[in-house]
């Protein structure tokens, strides 16, 4: 059935990505199809050519056509292997770590910022100080400052009038969109607890080769390291954390965890986390995540209510409830991001989910030094309460190290272990 604006937003209007499926309905009706949507992405890897796809795909959903006019990489084979994939000519390329200033000199509309996390909010910044509506990956930061400084560009964004996205695709999602409008609707009654996940093993590493400098390695390796990634439970755990903090409506208040480090063969981070989060009125998660090859994965999110149970994006029990059709353009949640990304720049109805991710990200931090320092951890005193220690904490590397080529390798596979004092001041 078609949905009309006033009939989906009295449904759903606690799901600010149901309004997004709403905009994306516009768009695909928009009769100002036939654009040539000008295009740049910073980080040229795997996931930075992965989100070009998708942008390209979404684009062509929506009937219109993408130019790239810069690709931006620290390093010139990354550069080549997307300049070659989608046929980008040489002078459109640009290598180096401060690459990312083309790019804001660039002119592109839209920029895609898929560096590691260490980097957002140096980049988010640069991007909408020149006005770019831009697409930054998860996680946003690797500590609390720069959770912070992302809210804080993202309200600039909105004062220009600027579309933000967060590479949080569930929320997307027609599945975890459907789920999460019958809780609202009050398909399970109140959820009183649940488990989030994401259990399996290291995605890759990079050996270190001898011409590499320090920075080269922590840049090509950088998944593995905390000072860029923010460790796993941040990097990559943190889309399960989002689902828990949008299904439930609020921010857990405080952490308490456990974790380890006994197989990694590179990098700092550990190989598992597990960590309750306290989500107030007796509401726990139980957030896990695990990087072991050889064990059993499984990757989702459960919750249970009052009137039944659900899996985040997948089968429900309790209350019979109705709600509207949510309309979209493509199931694949990480293709719709980028159709209500590109709907809510054109239309003028923009997106702005930088304080969700940054939200998101923070409580991901929080679960991290949870388990490095074993620890009772609020989320007031990482975003809120300037006299708390954790408030101004960073870790060893800044983004500006690569630029000014100060950059100083950590110590490899040496891990925090909880229980020194000492611990949540070094590491954090």
């Amino acid at each position: 059935m078609q949905v009309t604006r006033r009939k989906f937003v009295h449904t759903a209007a606690t799901s600010a990505l149901a309004t997004s499926a709403f905009l994306s309905g516009l768009g695909a009706a928009n009769p100002g199809k036939g654009k040539t949507l000008k295009i740049a992405v910073v980080g040229c890897g795997n996931r930075g050519q992965h989100n070009i796809r998708t942008f390209t795909e979404a684009a062509a959903l929506m009937g219109h056509k993408v130019e790239i006019v810069a690709l931006a990489d620290a390093f010139q084979d990354q550069v080549e292997a997307a300049a070659n994939r989608f046929e980008v000519s040489p002078d459109k390329c640009i290598v180096g770590w401060d690459a990312y200033h083309k790019v804001a000199e660039s002119g592109a509309t839209f920029v895609i910022l898929t560096t590691p996390p260490l980097f957002r909010p140096l980049h988010f910044a640069m991007m909408v100080e020149a006005g770019k509506h831009v697409m930054m990956e998860k996680p946003v930061a690797v500590d609390a400052p720069g959770c912070r400084e992302i809210i804080a560009i993202g309200e600039t964004a909105a004062q220009k009038g600027l579309s933000i996205l967060a590479g949080t695709q569930r929320r997307h999602q027609l599945s975890y969109l459907k789920n999460k409008a019958l809780v609202d609707a009050g398909a399970v009654g109140e959820i009183v607890g649940g488990t989030v996940m994401w259990n399996s093993q290291v995605p890759w590493i990079r050996e270190r080769k001898a011409t590499w400098s320090d920075a080269e390695y922590l840049g090509r390796n950088w998944l593995n390291w905390t000072e860029l990634s923010g460790d796993h439970i941040c990097e990559q755990h943190v889309h399960n954390i989002d689902v828990a903090n949008w299904f439930l409506g609020r921010l857990p208040q405080s952490a308490i965890g456990f974790g380890g480090r006994a197989r990694r063969e590179t990098g700092n981070s550990y190989d598992f986390f597990s960590v309750d989060l306290d989500y107030g009125n007796g509401v726990h998660i139980h957030s896990q995540c695990r990087q072991i090859s050889g064990t059993y994965s499984r990757v989702g999110e459960f919750f249970r209510g009052t009137k039944g149970e659900l899996l985040g994006g997948g089968k429900i029990k309790g209350n019979d409830v109705s709600i509207p059709e949510i309309q979209v353009l493509d199931k694949d949640g990480r293709i719709q991001e980028m159709v209500n990304w590109i709907d809510s720049a054109i239309t003028g109805n923009p997106l702005n989910e930088s304080r969700q991710v940054a939200e998101s990200t923070a409580v991901a931090i929080m679960g991290r030094i949870a388990a490095y320092t074993g620890e009772f951890i609020r989320f007031r005193d990482l975003m809120e309460n300037a006299e708390s220690p954790l408030y101004s904490q960073t870790l060893s590397v800044s983004a500006r190290d690569f630029e000014t080529g100060s950059v100083t390798l950590p110590a490899e596979n040496v891990a925090p272990v909880p229980g020194d004092g000492a611990e949540i001041r070094r590491i954090g």
